[in-house]
């Protein structure tokens, strides 16, 4: 293929190659099987289910007691593999590594998991063992988005309680290019005010569309050639970058002011993290937002070891944070050896700059300070129902 820049339309709709070769060669991947009775790691079990609950905050009396039924968006999770992964489980075949391959030899390096999509035939009850089935279902034409030029690749997986079908799970990623990269010095995320200023709305219908909103990055120059044999490199920092989109927009630009916000339901005054298009508690759509104290504790962490990623330096802390307001957060422990890192250690919010574009928040033991200011302070409340702008002056 021609290592050229390319514009595609980012409308879905007709198929075809369009004179793309590699196009050509990812769809003979569509109807592969993936996986051909697989089996489940464990069956259905109370442990796991209450797990799943705590960790989502689902007090649903349903799923507790001897005849509990499994949350239905557990469906994939009675599947997966663990840590120990997939390698040697029974009846994965090589598709998905093959195709992969080739997207990586045509230079479509990076991943994003853009969706999913599930649909539940019955419930899962206590003791049932799964099996599951999985094909590549689907490859899109070339798709142009913020982030780079690549292909959607849809995976269907069936699975069964019993023999019997209970759900099928799409699940959708786009293999792409990254776009060469234009460094800006504001504050914060590059991309966040010109994502919000474009102010596009994403049909979730059209990948492509949700795609461009659920992934406005720092400002892009040309696509990168694909077909090149390699992904360019990237100017200063590989961290990775967090994904903006328009649930989260105003998140992401109150950390480019340096402030932490929290989402706080207008109809019941529930506060959440992270931020949802909707309430939790009472399902309602309006919310303003509260700036965190800065104040918190470790609620839980762990220590990074493995694998090894260039822009982190193992071993490292991950905690999960307690704000002071009551709601949780995972960001990174820092001013402390990891080893010194232990459940309900004090910890205060401090913004850190990884590079031009990047600007994350993590908590320090003990008292943080950043070019002079003490982070943290009185809680300050931004009234602005259902708005993205949050910062003072500020505009959805």
């Amino acid at each position: 293929m021609a290592g050229e820049g390319f514009a595609v339309s980012a409308g879905g709709g007709e198929r075809g190659d369009g004179g793309d070769e590699l196009l050509l060669k990812l769809r003979e991947f569509e109807g592969r099987a993936a996986t051909v009775g697989g089996v489940g790691r464990d069956p259905v079990n109370a442990p796991m289910i209450r797990h799943w609950c705590e960790a989502m905050g689902d007090a649903h009396p349903g799923y507790r007691g001897p005849d509990a039924v499994a949350p239905p968006t557990m469906l994939q999770a009675w599947t997966m593999g663990g840590l120990a992964g997939h390698a040697g489980r029974p009846g994965r075949s090589d598709t998905n590594d093959e195709l992969f391959a080739l997207l990586d030899g045509a230079g479509c390096t990076s991943v994003v998991a853009t969706d999913c999509e599930q649909e539940y035939l019955r419930p899962l009850r206590l003791g049932d063992e799964i099996t599951f089935d999985s094909m590549i279902e689907s490859v899109s034409e070339r798709k142009t988005t913020k982030l780079g030029t690549g292909y959607f690749i849809t995976t269907r997986m069936d699975v069964r309680a019993g023999g019997e079908l209970a759900g099928t799970h799409r699940f959708r990623i786009l293999k792409y290019a990254p776009a060469r990269r234009n460094p800006q010095g504001d504050e914060g995320f590059a991309g966040v005010s010109a994502a919000k200023g474009a102010g596009r709305t994403a049909d979730t219908t059209d990948t492509a569309s949700a795609a461009d909103a659920a992934t406005a990055a720092s400002t892009a120059a040309p696509a990168a050639p694909i077909g090149t044999g390699a992904a360019p490199p990237r100017p200063g920092s590989s961290r990775p970058r967090p994904v903006v989109n328009r649930d989260n927009a105003g998140f992401w630009e109150g950390v480019g002011h340096r402030r932490l916000l929290i989402q706080r339901c207008t109809g019941c005054g529930t506060l959440r993290f992270p931020w949802l298009p909707g309430c939790n508690a009472c399902g309602g759509p309006e919310w303003d937002t509260v700036e965190a104290s800065g104040e918190g504790t470790v609620y839980s962490y762990v220590v990074m070891h493995h694998p090894s990623f260039p822009a982190f330096d193992p071993p490292y802390a991950v905690g999960l944070i307690e704000l002071a307001e009551g709601v949780r957060m995972v960001s990174n422990v820092v001013g402390v050896p990891h080893d010194r890192v232990r459940v309900g250690l004090p910890v205060r919010l401090e913004f850190r700059r990884y590079d031009e574009e990047l600007l994350l928040p993590v908590f320090r033991a003990g008292t943080g300070r950043e070019g002079g200011r003490t982070v943290g302070g009185p809680a300050t409340s931004s009234a602005k129902p259902g708005a993205v702008g949050v910062p003072s002056g500020g505009g959805s």
